[in-house]
């Protein structure tokens, strides 16, 4: 079931949508002329621990406008995916995925005036049984 939103709870996700984390040193600039694609939680360790739910975007369509020195990564398992957070206030940003390097999936908590508390309806992904490990 794919998941797409133009719209959350009253605020339209614009063509570009800034997004920043807790204490405002990371900034970026997404690129959604499509909305929010492929809305998604994931059951794997790392995601069931965030409890994040992220939307996908090509790897092009994420502009870093500040702090990119405060980004930390953090890899696990098969240091294939790569996931960043904001080093001072630790907030998740986003990730490159493992089951398709050429997108990230970013955290819809940190868009700039969006609620994902008000998101219903969203599929929790397999990522216990990963289709890069089968």
């Amino acid at each position: 079931m794919n998941v797409n939103r133009k719209e959350i709870d009253g605020v339209r996700i614009q063509a570009k949508h800034r997004a920043s984390c807790h204490c405002g040193s990371v900034e970026i600039e997404l690129h959604l002329p499509e909305g929010l694609v492929d809305l998604r939680r994931c059951d794997c360790s790392m995601c069931r621990r965030r409890g994040a739910i992220v939307a996908s975007v090509p790897l092009e369509n994420i502009n870093i406008l500040k702090g990119k020195e405060y980004l930390k990564l953090y890899q696990f398992n098969t240091k294939t995916a790569k996931h960043y957070f904001c080093g001072i206030c630790g907030i998740y940003t986003h990730h490159q995925r493992r089951s398709n390097p050429s997108q990230f999936g970013f955290n819809v908590a940190f868009l700039e005036g969006i609620n994902p508390l008000k998101l219903e309806n969203i599929p929790t992904y397999d990522g216990v049984n990963h289709p890069a490990d089968l």
